[in-house]
């Protein structure tokens, strides 16, 4: 069940429609971005800040983990131009996300010096 909320989610986001996921965010949702030392308390916030987030990003799940009220996923969102990979912790409650901590890593080169024990993809 907690797996279908969470497609759920990326699929309204993927399509644009942020409305859709209201829904599925508990009353008291918390939104958390550690990177940037971002919250967003409550779900309008964090809705208001996805439709005004620039551009048009698609999403993609590449992975997705759940235990009980755990749900884990890699996602790759991209506007066609540019793509990154998000990594999303969900806790869910009575079937709703309570709680997110969402992770942005940027891309980097491999560096040199480890070349010889590693393949390039």
């Amino acid at each position: 069940m907690n797996a279908h909320v969470i497609r759920d989610f990326w699929s309204a986001f993927d399509r644009f429609e942020f409305e859709a996921a209201l829904p599925l965010l508990h009353d008291d949702f918390i939104a958390e971005l550690p990177q940037s030392g971002e919250r967003f308390r409550g779900r309008d916030n964090f809705i208001a800040f996805n439709k005004g987030y620039p551009g048009k990003w698609r999403c993609t799940i590449l992975q997705l983990v759940a235990e009980g009220d755990k749900v884990v996923t890699e996602t790759q969102v991209s506007d066609g131009n540019e793509t990154f990979i998000a990594v999303s912790f969900f806790t869910l409650k009575d079937g709703q996300i309570l709680h997110l901590r969402e992770f942005w890593p940027d891309a980097m080169e491999a560096p040199a010096w480890r070349a010889h024990w590693s393949e390039r993809r």
